[in-house]
């Protein structure tokens, strides 16, 4: 289980009328963050799609010129279900500016949910407890 990491520069194309970056740029850019993460692990694009968008927090804005760096990986596997976890950062910074976490579904060619057949190694979990604690609660709430 690898980290995808995207980076971007933010250009005037990508400001709001505040001079700061839009939020629904932001959004394209992390939900497609992670579902490059769901497609690395199933190596089946054709057959992942989003279903769940668990909400997004910006934290702090960013601006043109600002670099961004979206670090996105897998915080649950259910039977049919990837959920990923993905954290912006700003120039560099070691806090995240923005967090996100989204639940994608593998799909056959009808369209249909059929289990993938993955797990998350035990020392994975381990190693990620909080945001697969994370992705436990925000699959809870409906």
């Amino acid at each position: 289980m690898r980290e995808t990491r995207v980076s971007r520069i933010i250009k005037s194309e990508d400001l709001n009328h505040h001079g700061t970056l839009y939020a629904g740029r932001m959004a394209e850019w992390l939900v497609e963050a992670c579902l490059i993460t769901a497609i690395n692990l199933t190596r089946k694009p054709e057959d992942v799609v989003c279903v769940r968008i668990h909400g997004f927090h910006f934290i702090r804005p960013a601006t043109s010129g600002d670099v961004i760096e979206i670090r996105a990986k897998i915080s649950y596997l259910g039977e049919k279900s990837i959920t990923v976890d993905a954290k912006i950062h700003v120039n560099g910074e070691d806090a995240p500016s923005v967090t996100g976490m989204l639940t994608f579904v593998t799909v056959d060619r009808q369209g249909k949910p059929y289990a993938h057949g993955l797990a998350l190694p035990q020392d994975y979990i381990e190693e990620n407890r909080d945001i697969y604690e994370a992705a436990i609660e925000a699959r809870k709430q409906r």
